[in-house]
């Protein structure tokens, strides 16, 4: 609606024009405006120029494809704004001596016209969860200096945080009057808002707070707020705690009924050791004042070093063994062996300055540092285990302001604790340490609804701006679309190298250092690289853990562990190589305008900051297999607003695919049952050869047409496959003699790509379960992926080829092809159709691959009387879910289109084929 986004002054008269000269478009956008919102979840607003701009106390409409619902006609009609900003539900801080962390949600309404889901149909309820208006959004986190708090000011204002936010969709025309009125009128904010706040900054800023923002800070108790959000993070953050050992980092799973009693170390100016009972039962039962503030003020003195983060880069190039005395140093640089003392062991920090004829202007300060910061750590690792020990504890955490993600503090910390503990007890650290305060304040709110969320109810994803943990800050936080470009092309015009998420301080270096020898990684890295990126949480409460999983607890999705840096930098190549490819499809998904070009180009260049910061520290966005570095390329796209690019080669391949499969069914149809059967199965596997996602793939497109590679891949299967267990799916499908099997009740089949995979593929073994009385739903995308197809594209692709069948029509009408039908036919399919049901459903990811603890509601609701999965593809087969294992039969069809991944996996070569019958024992 070019008006829309032309007119910076646009009225509502303007509207009603506009709406009336686009009437055909608009008869339809109820239903669009649901799917983009879907379909979008994008992370930012639409360029500004689709923005009105008004003054800065004034919250912002975005009008850019407005559109009416109903009947214009009505007095008020509902007017739907789908690029509308999130709306505010609430907004906590912990304001600090140095840092100001700061926490809020925004949350999406529901459409007002939604499909009621599988689940809700089936009668399943969600037992007595609360369903307050917080469940269903986003938790953000920022951070800003606090000898800059007007710059939060800022943003707290201009993001409207104070005020609550404005609503989404949808509203009326009566309503955008009377807000428009407001705006106009600047009226301050209600003098009754309140503001959750912790920390000692709440009670110094109040009054600037409420002469800023017209709002109270509501103070609320530092350790309540500490340990609500450590107990919040540890439940619900599936891999939130983690142990850091000589620069190594590993995550460790927790399980949420087996998290209490707990030791929580909190190391600020003090030391304050809390013995975690439950949900707010807790004592602070030690401590010492041997903490972040004696480091910092001896370092101070010591060094003349202006920060404290200034002082932790001094100690990566320390070298304490000028200053410390070590049990070599004593003993002629012999071990103490009968007491387990190694040489290397500190005997005494600061030891040798006794004995050295030197003054403090001869000791370096990196040196002094070092030994300041080994001194301190050694004390708090030690006093905290031997609490620890004292009250029967097994887990201790660490945070607060003197860790902030600093590895040679965590390293040293650790060691005591190993040291002291004879290797029986780990220090743990949390990747949101930072926020503890900040979340904890939040749930402090009356009606938050945090508290009933699980660990599958929880995405985190991690859009351009992605704070790190730690004290430094390495930019503004990144606001709306235009911002992030223009942020990647200000690094582009410096001829800097964006190494993260983020805009970067230039890098600094790091020497001697370490226990015994240098533990951390040396080279060039700043002194925070190793520090961790803290995403947005998405809240989904529609997800669920697939039921069929064996045992949800030790399932592990990824096959491929990217924490082997080797294996790591092999796929930071493919997806390199890839990128320039997906940037040109999804330029030209969006027309190729200018506009889609510029996107193009700053999301590659985000894209490759995100590989490049986890080349850099490759725990940085949690624990990382190759499904999640997949699946953080399709969010990085989504945010840079390419919705779908493969949409027209999808379509492309699917039209060339429909048309030549009912000449492929007549085919089938002539065969006997055991061969048919085999032939369905090599049809997949050589369907699954069209994957834009693999480069080998790509490059057999130029070579000939669809059904050219198609027939060429099917002639060349050839029996064994290099994981061959077809004869015993035969036996279960077929039965041996005259034994006959009864046939499956429900079939689950997880589809891959769209064309020749799906229609050629899938679809005729999908009619070839119909036909002997199994119920099959297929599970497709939420979102589009590469050029995997979507659940919503899938109704239209089975009602063409129900065209050509009878065995399909028939079921296609009993399941009625979407969701929203799958209900009707479950009640009552046999006794008005002759057919079992053919049903479609969306499996509540956007990514090439799929984790099976997060599933959508439908998905999990159409399992529950399944005794057969399918899983087909590269993605869902072998990338993921290769080891997974099921409570019911389980059959996992893939050709591997990469060799590397051939090897390793099966030992095999590329186009080598995996039939991997799993029958439920």
């Amino acid at each position: 609606m070019a008006g829309l986004t032309e007119d910076p002054e646009l009225g509502i008269n303007d509207i009603k024009e506009e709406t009336e000269r686009n009437n055909k478009r608009i008869d339809k956008k109820v239903g669009v405006v649901a799917e983009e919102s879907v379909q979008g979840e994008r992370e930012m607003a639409p360029p500004a120029g689709g923005l009105i701009h008004r003054s800065g106390s004034r919250p912002q409409l975005d009008l850019s494809k407005a559109a009416i619902q109903g009947n214009f006609e009505e007095r008020n009609p509902t007017i739907l704004l789908p690029n509308q900003s999130d709306d505010i539900s609430h907004l906590a801080l912990d304001i600090g001596g140095s840092l100001i962390k700061l926490v809020y949600f925004s949350r999406h309404e529901d459409q007002s016209i939604r499909k009621k889901t599988v689940k809700e149909r089936l009668g399943i309820s969600n037992g007595n969860r609360r369903s307050y208006p917080i469940l269903g959004g986003r938790l953000h986190f920022v951070k800003f200096e606090t000898s800059k708090i007007n710059d939060c000011l800022d943003f707290i204002y201009s993001k409207q945080l104070h005020r609550g936010g404005i609503s989404k969709h949808p509203f009326n025309l009566d309503w955008v009057q009377r807000m428009d009125a407001r705006w106009h009128s600047e009226l301050p904010a209600n003098e009754n808002t309140v503001i959750k706040a912790t920390g000692g900054g709440a009670y110094k800023f109040a009054d600037l707070f409420k002469e800023r923002l017209g709002v109270s800070l509501d103070k609320e108790d530092e350790m309540n707020c500490l340990v609500a959000g450590a107990n919040f993070l540890l439940k619900a953050i599936r891999h939130e705690a983690f142990t850091h050992m000589e620069g190594h980092k590993e995550f460790v799973q927790i399980d949420h009924n087996e998290l209490f009693p707990y030791l929580l170390v909190n190391v600020g100016s003090g030391v304050s050791m809390i013995k975690v009972d439950g949900d707010g039962k807790f004592q602070r039962v030690s401590g010492t004042n041997v903490g972040g503030g004696t480091y910092w003020g001896l370092g101070r003195l010591l060094t003349k070093c202006k920060s404290f983060d200034d002082l932790l880069e001094l100690s990566q190039r320390g070298n304490n063994r000028t200053i410390d005395m070590l049990v070599g140093d004593i003993y002629g640089g012999m071990d103490y062996s009968k007491i387990g003392l190694s040489a290397s062991t500190i005997a005494s920090s600061f030891g040798k300055a006794i004995s050295d004829n030197k003054e403090l202007e001869d000791y370096r300060p990196e040196d002094i540092s070092l030994s300041l910061l080994r001194m301190i750590s050694y004390n708090i690792g030690q006093i905290s285990y031997l609490n620890a020990l004292l009250f029967g504890i097994k887990r201790i955490f660490f945070g607060g302001f003197f860790i902030r993600g600093h590895a040679y503090t965590m390293d040293t910390i650790s060691f005591a604790v190993h040291f002291w503990s004879k290797g029986e007890a780990q220090a743990m650290f949390l990747r949101h340490e930072g926020f503890l305060g900040a979340l904890g304040a939040f749930m402090s709110y009356e009606k938050h609804g945090l508290d009933d969320l699980m660990a599958h109810q929880l995405v985190e994803r991690f859009p351009m701006g992605a704070p790190y943990t730690g004290g430094k800050i390495h930019g503004p936080p990144l606001g709306d679309l235009n911002e992030k470009i223009s942020w990647m092309e200000k690094f582009l015009q410096k001829g800097t190298e964006i190494t993260a998420p983020v805009p970067m301080a230039p890098p600094g270096t790091t020497g001697l250092g370490g226990f015994e020898v240098p533990s951390s990684k040396g080279g060039t890295l700043r002194s925070d690289a190793s520090a961790l990126n803290v995403g947005v949480l998405h809240l989904v409460p529609s997800l669920e853990v697939f039921p069929l999983l064996a045992d949800p607890k030790t399932y592990e999705p990824n096959t491929i562990d990217l924490s082997d840096h080797s294996e790591f930098e092999y796929w930071f190549t493919v997806l390199s190589e890839h990128l320039q490819d997906l940037v040109d499809k999804a330029v030209a998904s969006e027309g190729g305008t200018d506009d889609a070009k510029r996107r193009g180009d700053a999301f590659a260049r985000a894209f490759s900051a995100h590989l490049a910061r986890l080349l850099e520290e490759p725990a940085a966005y949690g624990k990382l297999g190759l499904a999640n570095l997949l699946e953080l390329r399709e969010e990085c796209l989504r945010e840079f607003q390419f919705v779908d690019a493969y949409r027209s080669i999808k379509q492309r391949e699917n039209e060339a695919s429909l048309a030549v499969l009912p000449d492929l069914l007549i085919e089938l149809d002539s065969m006997s049952e055991e061969t048919r059967l085999l032939t369905l199965i090599e049809g997949v596997l050589a369907a699954n050869i069209f994957d834009w996602g693999a480069r080998a793939c790509v490059d057999l497109y130029h070579k000939g047409t669809i059904i050219e590679i198609y027939r060429m891949s099917r002639n060349k299967m050839q029996r064994p496959w290099r994981v061959d267990d077809f004869d015993v799916f035969k036996e279960r499908m077929l039965g041996s003699g005259d034994k006959k099997p009864p046939p499956h009740r429900r079939a689950l089949l997880f589809v891959d790509n769209a064309g020749a995979d799906v229609v050629l593929g899938m679809l005729p073994l999908a009619r070839e379960l119909l036909r002997r009385g199994t119920e099959v739903v297929l599970v497709a995308n939420s979102l589009p992926a590469l050029n995997d197809v979507t659940a919503m594209e899938l109704p239209e692709i089975v009602a063409e080829a129900a065209k050509h069948c009878d065995i399909l029509r028939r079921a296609a009408e009993a399941g009625g092809l979407l969701v929203d039908a799958m209900i009707n036919t479950l009640d009552g399919y046999k006794e008005n159709s002759s057919s079992v049901p053919l049903m479609v459903v969306e499996n509540g990811c956007g990514s090439p691959c799929i984790d099976l603890r997060q599933v959508s509601s439908e998905l999990a609701a159409a399992a529950k009387d399944a005794d057969l999965i399918i899983l087909e593809g590269m993605g869902r087969a072998l990338h993921t879910n290769f080891n997974g294992r099921f409570k019911c039969d389980a059959l996992k069809l893939a050709m591997v289109k990469n060799q590397r991944l051939a090897e390793k996996l099966i030992n095999g070569n590329i186009y080598d084929c995996v039939c991997r019958y799993e029958p439920l024992r």
